[in-house]
C-alpha cells in the first residue's frame, strides 16, 4: 500500500526533527514543502507531506504514524 501524511508544525526545528525522523523511518519526500503565516497564533507554520510504500492492505484504521 502506499501511504501518505503531511506533517506540520510551528517554524522550529522540531518540525525539522519531525520531518528527518520520518525520512529515517523510511517516508519520502513529496513536493515542496510549505510555509505559511498563521493569523491565531501569530506564528509561521511549516508544511511537508511525505509517502511510503508499506506492506499489507490500506484501511481508515491504518496508523500512519506507526509505520
Amino acid at each position: 500500500m502506499k501511504l501518505y501524511r503531511l506533517l506540520t508544525a510551528e517554524d522550529s526545528s522540531a518540525f525539522c526533527h519531525k520531518v528527518t525522523e520520518a525520512l529515517n523511518k523510511g517516508w519520502e519526500l513529496y513536493g515542496s514543502p510549505t510555509y505559511a503565516h498563521d493569523p491565531l497564533s501569530g506564528a509561521m507554520r511549516c508544511g511537508q507531506a511525505v509517502i511510503k510504500d508499506a506492506p499489507g492492505e490500506y484501511t481508515p484504521d491504518t496508523k500512519l504514524r506507526a509505520q
